[in-house]
């Protein structure tokens, strides 16, 4: 019976939709995480009667026909790219952007990677890296002998050094966004990586047209909301019971049958 398998994509489906669900979970409280959703495109069908074929020698038209489909399948795991909520951590090189744009990180393989989360570190050479130790683009290198460091809303990085009383501009922290930036590639580690999908890189700085602020000591929050994911999560997990039902109503049709020919 075709309802077996068109039953099984549909749990096949369900158990995709609940493992993107508890991804988002898990990840609340990861800075800078963005939901995601899975969304579903139903499979082929089969025509037993066409629609739009004629029914007559006089040319009568079949007004909506007989179609079968044969199930689900997965058409993609979006990213919804939404404003986290914005904390307060008091770390002096901690930043996140309120509005358009990602930081950009050199990995050690030379290729640049995009990030929204800003939790920021200094490496032994004073460098600006993040908790992997992976170099902010364009580097900024904070003196030994700074005493504070102040990052404004456009990104520009200036210390107070010794006993100076004008500060010292140390670099500026560039932004870039992107046509389609649902469509760069989580590679995991907070980080991104350009694609044919997302576009080129658009590079700007903060408060500039078309791109947030960089706001000193906050962080951006996940924008994954605990109730519509739990609310979600239910709703997967009766689609996927429903769809065990049909197998097993199925199992039992055949049965009838089986016992009918005996």
């Amino acid at each position: 019976m075709k309802s077996l398998r068109i039953a099984a994509t549909g749990m096949q489906a369900q158990e995709l939709n609940v493992e993107v669900i508890s991804n988002n979970i898990a990840n609340m409280r990861t800075t800078g995480y963005k939901q995601v959703r899975a969304e579903f495109q139903d499979l082929l069908y089969q025509d037993i009667r066409r629609v739009g074929a004629t029914s007559s020698s006089s040319g009568t038209i079949i007004p909506t026909g007989v179609q079968v489909g044969y199930g689900v399948k997965t058409g993609a795991t979006a990213r919804i790219m939404t404003q986290g909520n914005l904390q307060q951590t008091g770390k002096e090189y901690d930043v996140a952007v309120r509005g358009e744009g990602f930081f950009s990180i050199e990995l050690p393989s030379g290729q640049t990677a995009y990030t929204r989360d800003g939790s920021f570190e200094l490496d032994a050479n004073g460098s600006l890296v993040t908790l992997d130790g992976y170099q902010v683009q364009p580097n900024i290198t904070v003196p030994n002998n700074a005493r504070s460091v102040t990052i404004n809303r456009e990104g520009t990085v200036q210390a107070l050094t010794d006993d100076s009383t004008t500060p010292q501009d140390l670099g500026q922290i560039t932004l870039s966004r992107f046509v389609n930036k649902a469509g760069m590639q989580s590679i995991g580690d907070n980080l991104y990586l350009e694609t044919p999908a997302s576009g080129a890189p658009i590079d700007g700085v903060g408060d500039e047209a078309g791109f947030g602020s960089v706001l000193q000591s906050f962080l951006e929050n996940s924008n994954v909301n605990a109730v519509s994911e739990l609310s979600d999560l239910i709703a997967a997990q009766r689609a996927y019971e429903m769809n065990a039902k049909v197998i097993s109503a199925s199992d039992e049709m055949m049965s009838t049958s089986s016992n009918i020919v005996r």
